[in-house]
């Protein structure tokens, strides 16, 4: 059996680095989560998967090994919907990807996390950064941007400076409420 303590240690960790997805205002979010054994990172996950899932949030993880996963929280029904753009099928295109269902594409950035040695960048699709922005990230390979926040702006940085803060502000006040004892199936919207 997992203790309480290691499965309120992945929820803080889901509510630090994807309060806005909870909320509702994010795709996806993406982080790197270090744990101490495979069999109880697996009850952790089944665990936080029962209480979000619920809420159409779902856990998985994209790569991971014997000590850490590169984890994806996300909400697949604005997957499809970010999947199904034409703008976004157009950059997914040109890396292989062939179906742009929610568990198809998921499964590709799988493969792609797992073999390349060059991070897949097309993975801002994924995490609702705007196409435009992925687009010149992938072209300027990183330079040139406007401004730096959840991602790299080389378009429109009004919106994402507001955007940027709107994360901010949420996880802020997530962290906080979570502390105080709110639970994290109440925090997802």
């Amino acid at each position: 059996m997992v203790c309480t303590d290691v499965l309120g240690r992945i929820e803080r960790e889901v509510i630090k680095e994807c309060s806005p997805t909870l909320a509702g205002l994010k795709t996806g979010n993406l982080f790197n989560y270090r744990y101490d054994n495979i069999s109880d990172f697996r009850k952790e996950l089944a665990s936080v998967n029962r209480k979000l899932n619920a809420k159409g949030v779902y856990v998985t993880f994209l790569k991971r090994n014997e000590k850490s996963a590169l984890l994806y929280v996300f909400r697949p029904d604005r997957l499809e919907k970010d999947l199904s753009q034409p703008a976004v099928q157009n950059v997914l295109k040109t890396f292989g990807y062939t179906d742009y269902k929610v568990g198809a594409s998921i499964k590709h950035l799988k493969q792609r996390v797992g073999e390349n040695t060059c991070f897949p960048h097309e993975i801002g699709l994924f995490l609702s950064y705007p196409v435009e922005d992925v687009i010149q990230f992938i072209r300027q390979k990183g330079c040139n941007y406007k401004c730096c926040g959840v991602w790299k702006v080389y378009c429109d940085e009004a919106f994402s400076q507001k955007m940027f803060a709107r994360y901010r502000k949420c996880t802020e006040v997530y962290l906080r409420v979570f502390d105080r004892g709110r639970s994290i199936s109440a925090l997802t919207v």
